[in-house]
């Protein structure tokens, strides 16, 4: 079997941890071990710069708005490069806040409207005295694979051009309570509004990223265990 290696930024992964989220790396991590995978990780945090050439995959978590604002005033020195990244068909998995910050803006408690960079075309708004909180099912007719998490948020995201959703609602609010999406995809960008951390529960979601990450690297012949084929 080949002897791949992933490199692994954890954007902001010091200030941005709600909910056990950082524990979406432990998930990647043990299954990039049952995949014969070398995974390294290093966060990239406020006042340190993002090479887009250097990352094979980026988890960018969530956080309270004190720490989001925070991350988004320093993130606009990271925003070309991480466009860049996007762009040149990076993998990532961004939660809540994450998500939301890779958009053109969010709506914070207190009506302040707090600056994305703009590499996807969402936009977030508040909602007054009311959040989005329990259990969620959603399915995703693409790939054919339904996933399963908690959402907590007060966040209503609608998805704009080039953007579809990670998956339908079944159960639960999702993206904004109207229009039954949750999440999205954008290239080989996947955001969502799971907790607890959604790959905990969604196995077949951190093998996807992983071999996104893997065939961006080492293109699409991989010598894998055949489980992971």
């Amino acid at each position: 079997m080949a002897n791949y290696e992933l490199t692994i930024a954890h954007l902001y992964g010091n200030l941005l941890n709600t909910y056990g989220d950082n524990g979406n790396l432990l998930m990647l991590n043990y299954y990039a071990k049952k995949m014969g995978i070398s995974f390294q990780s290093e966060v990239v945090s406020i006042h340190e710069p993002f090479n887009a050439k250097k990352y094979d995959l980026v988890f960018f978590g969530g956080g309270q708005d004190f720490e989001q604002v925070i991350v988004s005033k320093d993130i606009q020195e990271k925003k070309e490069d991480l466009i860049e990244y996007i762009e040149n068909d990076g993998v990532m998995l961004a939660i809540c806040g994450g998500y939301q910050l890779l958009g053109h803006y969010y709506m914070g408690a207190h009506g302040e409207k707090i600056s994305g960079i703009g590499a996807l075309d969402h936009y977030t708004l508040s909602q007054e005295n009311n959040r989005f909180i329990g259990d969620i099912e959603i399915y995703n007719e693409e790939f054919d694979e339904t996933y399963y998490g908690f959402e907590n948020h007060n966040g209503r995201t609608f998805l704009g051009k080039g953007e579809r959703p990670l998956g339908k609602v079944i159960e639960g609010h999702g993206n904004n309570g109207e229009d039954q999406s949750e999440g999205v995809i954008y290239k080989n960008v996947y955001g969502s509004y799971f907790h607890g951390p959604i790959l905990s529960r969604n196995e077949q979601l951190a093998i996807r990223l992983l071999k996104l990450a893997l065939e961006k690297k080492y293109g699409q012949k991989l010598d894998l265990p055949e489980e992971f084929k």
